[in-house]
């Protein structure tokens, strides 16, 4: 996302396009923004702010993520400050794809389209990613009781015929 370009986002039609070779796996794919209004929103206000300094500098800057219209080698960095200042020391810029992993997860999303998502080429690597957490567990089995419950509430008790009687 570092070297995400301007000519990849389409805020009309609501899409990112990561072309084949920038990714990390090299594979092309396309994210629909408009379905998640705070990325959609947060895409927006940086084409402001682009827009801004392209005027004041009078000249076109190509990459989405800028410190005043050049590529912030320091980004990387900045975002791991950014995650500490969030309240969540430790958790590393690259735990990100692996938090939308598990969010994708928990979502229900199905595999195919969460891999599809993140670039996961196989479902091996994938798995690396979708950690399950005691929490996790915790709800699934919430789920299977409340399940159980549901169809106990549901069925009729019928008192056994004794032999011979009908």
């Amino acid at each position: 996302m570092l070297n995400l370009a301007w000519a990849g986002v389409d805020l009309t039609a609501g899409v990112v396009r990561l072309e084949p070779g920038v990714t990390k796996n090299r594979a092309g794919r396309e994210f629909p923004i408009a379905a998640l209004p705070p990325l959609a929103e947060l895409l927006k206000k940086q084409r402001d702010y682009t827009t801004e300094v392209e005027r004041r500098k009078q000249c076109i800057v190509p990459h989405v993520f800028h410190r005043d219209g050049k590529t912030d080698p320091l980004l990387h960095r900045r975002m791991g400050r950014g995650i500490g200042k969030a309240g969540v020391d430790g958790l590393l810029v690259h735990d990100l794809r692996r938090m939308a992993v598990r969010n994708l997860e928990r979502a229900g999303v199905s595999r195919s389209v969460a891999m599809k998502l993140t670039g996961h080429k196989t479902e091996a690597v994938y798995r690396r990613y979708a950690i399950t957490s005691t929490a996790d567990l915790s709800e699934g089995v919430a789920k299977l009781a409340t399940l159980h419950e549901s169809e106990k509430a549901a069925r009729t008790v019928l008192p056994f015929a004794t032999a011979g009687k009908r």
